[in-house]
Formats: structure tokens, C-alpha cells, sequence
């Protein structure tokens, strides 16, 4: 992605070694005033790669920039101006909502008490019930209303729609459009829940087994993508360095491609389908496989 427009988030580099996994290599942007979907299957490096950021584990190689400044040297500075929705609540369930207001006003400056009280009428979150008697989307709807009350430039979200019905995602959804409403905000959204960033997100970067195969604008990778559907004989006749995997049937396959306009003048007359997040993910999971069913 374009490197010379302001980012809030600028990841160069980043390699972080555990016994069995490793981050390697990893460099991506999401630019000022947008959202960017951070996908990838369960145990892909997304939390790893968003712990980095917050200097929860320290990298062993690299660099990373929040609003323009070093994740480190700054942390303190940084983590006033964003805010981070876990997919557990990290709140104690003795607390209320109250409760939780006067917690927050006493770490952050900017505390905006009549912000967070309109975001629990809104959400419809009781003041005075204690946390541990919530349910797991009033949990999520608290955290966020947390999140949005301090005036944070940036929001990073680790799984936060994990687990929650459609009605209460789709409401969480509308609350992050509204967000991204002042252009001077900016969103990163891991999630392996590709429907949700299917229709917010302007950006995509996707991650597996510690590396990035693909970051992007949204709209140009679904562009770029498609399946080919062929029978066993015309598949026979595409070079594999033209796709990213196929998946095979008993009556031909469906082969994943990264250059639809390039494949349509190569193979003419073949049928390319559009191509879904979740679908393109899959494929590149299986491209060590390269053909599987």
C-alpha cells in the first residue's frame, strides 16, 4: 500500500521468535481515517502481531509507528491517544458500570463522563449491575463504550465480534462507521470473521502462520481475485504458477487466481466467479498443498 499518505499504524520489519512460532518479516500500514481488517485463521500471529504494537511482548527485530510515533520510546503518549477492545473483557466482574467510569477518568485526561453515559443508553447497559452478571455482548458493548470516551485517535480490536449474535454485531459495525466519521480516526480490526470486514473495511491484510501473503485495499483485492471453475481436463492445460490453489471434485475445479484480467486473456472462454474474503483466505491457507479438495 501507498507509503507517503499519513498512517496510524506503520508495522516495518516486525519479527518476533516463540519456541514453534514465528512472526517474520511482517510489514504492513493502515492509513489515517480508515479501517483495516487484519485476517487470519486461528493461530495465524494476529494477537501476536497486535500485542507487538501495544508493547505487551517486546520484538525482536523491526519497528513500529502509532500516530507517527515509536511504539516504544512513546508508549506512554500512544496509549493515551488509542484505545484496545480485547475479545475477553479485561474487567473485574465485581465492578459496575459506575464504577468503571471512575476507573477510567482517573487514567485517561481526556475521560468524557457524559460520552461513556450516552454510549450505555445507547447500548442499553445498566449502571449499577455488576459485570459478571452481563452477558457476553453487553460485555463487548461496555468495552466499547470504554474505548470510544476518551477521544482516541485509534482503535485496535483483537477478535472483538468473535462470539456475538448478528443483531449485536451489526450494531457494534454501525458504532465503528460512525467512529471513522471524523477522518482523524483510524480503526484495526482483527477478526476471522471476513462478512463483518466485508462490509467496513477500506483495507485488508492478511496473515498466516506468521507471515503476510496479501495487504491491500478491500475493493482492489476482490477485484484482483476470482475462482475458475473447469472441468478436470481444462485444468489440466493451466500452468500452476497461475494460481494460487485448486480445489478438486469429482467433476473438475475450482482454482483460486490473484490476476483475473491477466487469466481472462490467457485462458478465454473459462468462467471466473467473484471471489469472498473468507473464499481467498481458504485458498491461500492451502497453497502449500497447492491441489486439495
Amino acid at each position: 500500500m501507498n507509503d507517503s499518505c499519513e498512517n496510524a499504524i506503520e508495522i516495518k520489519g516486525v519479527t518476533k521468535k516463540y519456541d514453534g512460532f514465528t512472526l517474520k518479516n511482517i510489514s504492513f500500514n493502515v492509513p489515517k481515517g480508515s479501517i483495516m481488517g487484519f485476517i487470519g485463521q486461528n493461530g495465524a500471529g494476529k494477537t501476536t502481531t497486535i500485542r507487538s504494537l501495544l508493547n505487551l511482548v517486546k520484538i525482536d527485530e523491526g519497528e513500529i509507528k502509532l500516530l507517527g510515533l515509536d511504539h516504544i520510546r512513546s508508549e506512554r503518549a500512544i496509549k493515551e491517544r488509542i484505545a484496545v477492545v480485547f475479545d475477553e473483557l479485561p474487567f473485574h466482574d465485581i465492578f459496575n458500570a459506575n464504577q468503571m467510569s471512575r476507573i477510567f477518568s482517573g487514567i485517561y485526561m481526556n475521560w468524557d463522563n457524559e460520552t461513556y453515559t450516552n454510549y450505555l443508553d445507547r447500548f442499553q447497559l445498566p449502571r449499577k449491575k455488576k459485570i459478571g452478571q452481563f452477558s457476553k455482548g453487553m460485555k463487548m458493548k461496555l468495552q466499547i463504550a470504554c474505548a470510544l470516551s476518551h477521544n482516541a485517535e485509534l482503535l485496535v480490536m483483537d477478535e472483538a465480534t468473535t462470539g456475538l449474535d448478528p443483531v449485536v454485531r451489526n450494531e457494534i459495525l454501525d458504532i465503528f462507521l460512525e467512529y471513522l466519521q471524523d477522518e482523524k480516526h483510524s480503526i484495526l480490526m482483527s477478526s476471522h470473521i471476513t462478512g463483518d470486514l466485508e462490509k467496513i473495511a477500506d483495507s485488508v491484510t492478511f496473515i498466516d502462520r506468521g507471515q503476510i501473503l496479501l495487504s491491500g485495499y478491500k475493493d482492489d483485492v476482490l477485484e484482483s481475485h476470482g475462482i475458475l471453475k473447469c472441468s478436470r481436463r481444462d485444468y489440466k492445460d493451466i500452468d500452476p504458477a497461475d494460481f494460487v490453489s485448486a480445489r478438486l471434485n469429482d467433476y473438475g475445479a475450482e482454482v483460486m487466481i490473484s490476476d483475473k484480467a491477466a487469466i481472462s486473456r490467457k485462458y478465454s472462454g473459462l468462467i471466473i466467479d467473484r471471489a469472498a474474503l473468507d473464499e481467498i483466505m481458504v485458498y491461500y491457507v492451502n497453497r502449500s498443498k497447492k491441489e486439495w479438495r
